[in-house]
């Protein structure tokens, strides 16, 4: 019996799709390039899931229905490469290379190229939902060769998640790099959410002095509403959950935060594009500042501010940070939608905004109600130049700035920092101001550096300088 796809790399994310696919029917070969891995898989899940295992990716290969369709599960960067260069000579022309890691979306657009020139077919997809979604539905975001598409639709859609009514909650996003740019994005989006939950539990705890099992009923009582999502259940099962010996575990973990680099890269793009993904950036930052572990607490003996204490009725302060997590989570989207709308028309891709934000509606880490009313939004408008000025989402800022606002200056008041909520609401308020002070940047580089300048009483493209010293 030949295959249907193989996969090579048997992490975590590796062997629980491999299992994921053979649950749906489909014969499954595995190779890793460490033998015991593959001897371990197979004794304790893949034998009893009918998996075939190869020593070599010679027999792998040999194990394939043509046309070949082979999943690579590895690291990253030069490991990807790798593996491919040794899989190339093996391969025949029509075979399907797909690179299911966290790639850079640069290196997909490079590898499409290049192996479409040698024959091949290649798809970089990003896979969202971890472990668990790996195993039982993740969100796949599939990009690449267009032609390879119907030879993987299948499989892929059938292990990814669904929705209510049964879409998989994987679909082609577009040519060459658009599917793993489509995950950095999710990844930087996922980034801002983590922060603006970091930032309501800072608030609590330390503004509010609230404890473990208060809070923690209090993020699951936003599941209620506008905030139900994944990341809001499991921060108040965290905050749920005591260490061994009765105390809350959260409060023992070190807060100095890692990163993975998909976060930085959302930034860096948002900067080589011009585009305000303000929030990301900041979460990005956050965690920089947060591995400051030693810095910090030097600091914290010389450094002095307010008294970390916010007054008032706590339910009416709780109900205002409510409001302000909504509405900064809300700006992060439409930021990072206004980065995609920016990246397709740079690289050339044919976009559905309101498809992206189904795929993302189910497995994936950022699951959320919030997303059905951003498919309903672009479903309204798909040229709407920012979800701020969409109907629905203008009007749920609207109600949510008199809280969002108070939050910021309570925290600021406190000295308690809350760089997402204060980034979000600065980009609010720059997006709807008609005339921003640029005019006196762009008179300061004429001055010093004669970069002209336009003019408000002139068309647009019309440029001037002044010899700022004689007038």
């Amino acid at each position: 019996m030949k295959a249907d796809i193989a996969v090579i790399g048997l992490a975590v994310m590796g062997r629980n799709l491999a299992l994921n696919i053979a649950d749906h029917g489909y014969q499954v070969a595995v190779y890793n390039r460490t033998t015991a891995k593959t001897t371990d898989f197979m004794q304790a899940e893949g034998s009893a899931a009918g998996v075939m295992a190869a020593t070599t990716l010679d027999e792998l290969v040999e194990m394939l229905e043509v046309p070949r369709r082979v999943l690579l599960m590895v690291q990253a960067g030069p490991g990807t490469d790798a593996v491919i260069e040794a899989l190339v000579p093996l391969l025949e022309d029509g075979d399907i290379i797909i690179d299911g890691g966290n790639a850079h979306y640069e290196d997909t657009i490079r590898r499409t190229s290049d192996l479409e020139g040698r024959g091949l077919l290649f798809i970089g997809t990003g896979v969202s939902g971890g472990e668990e979604g790996a195993r039982y539905g993740p969100s796949i975001m599939p990009g690449g060769s267009p032609a390879a598409w119907p030879a993987v639709k299948e499989i892929l859609q059938s292990i990814a998640a669904k929705v209510a009514d049964g879409t998989p909650c994987c679909d082609w996003v577009g040519a060459d790099g658009a599917g793993h740019y489509v995950k950095m994005v999710h990844n930087g989006i996922e980034y801002g959410d983590m922060q603006v939950l970091a930032e309501a539990y800072s608030l609590m705890r330390i503004g509010l002095g609230m404890s473990s099992e208060e809070m923690a009923a209090t993020f699951r009582s936003w599941k209620e509403g506008p905030l139900d999502s994944y990341l809001t259940d499991i921060t108040a099962d965290i905050l749920a959950t005591r260490d061994t010996d009765g105390q809350p575990l959260l409060e023992k973990i070190l807060d100095a935060a890692g990163q993975k680099g998909t976060g930085k890269w959302t930034g860096i793009s948002s900067l080589t594009l011009g585009v305000p993904v303000t929030l990301v950036a900041e979460a990005v930052y956050a965690r920089v500042l947060s591995a400051l572990k030693d810095e910090r607490v030097a600091a914290s003996s010389v450094l002095n501010g307010p008294a970390p204490e916010i007054a008032g009725d706590r339910a009416a302060v709780i109900a205002d940070l409510h409001d302000a997590l909504y509405a900064s989570k809300i700006v992060s989207y439409a930021q990072g939608f206004m980065l995609l709308r920016t990246a397709a028309a740079e690289y050339g891709w044919d976009l559905d905004y309101g498809g992206i934000a189904y795929l993302w509606r189910e497995g994936c880490i950022i699951r959320s109600v919030l997303l059905e009313h951003i498919k309903t939004a672009f479903d309204r408008n798909p040229d709407v130049a920012s979800l701020v000025i969409d109907g629905y989402f203008r009007d749920q800022l609207a109600a949510a700035q008199g809280g969002w606002r108070r939050t910021v200056m309570r925290a600021i008041e406190a000295g308690i920092p809350v760089p997402a909520y204060s980034t979000a609401l600065a980009f609010y308020d720059g997006y709807r101001t008609d005339r921003l002070p640029a005019n006196l940047i762009q008179a300061q580089r004429d001055y010093f550096g004669a970069h002209t300048y336009e003019r408000l009483d002139k068309p647009r493209g019309e440029f001037f300088h002044t010899e700022w010293l004689e007038a």
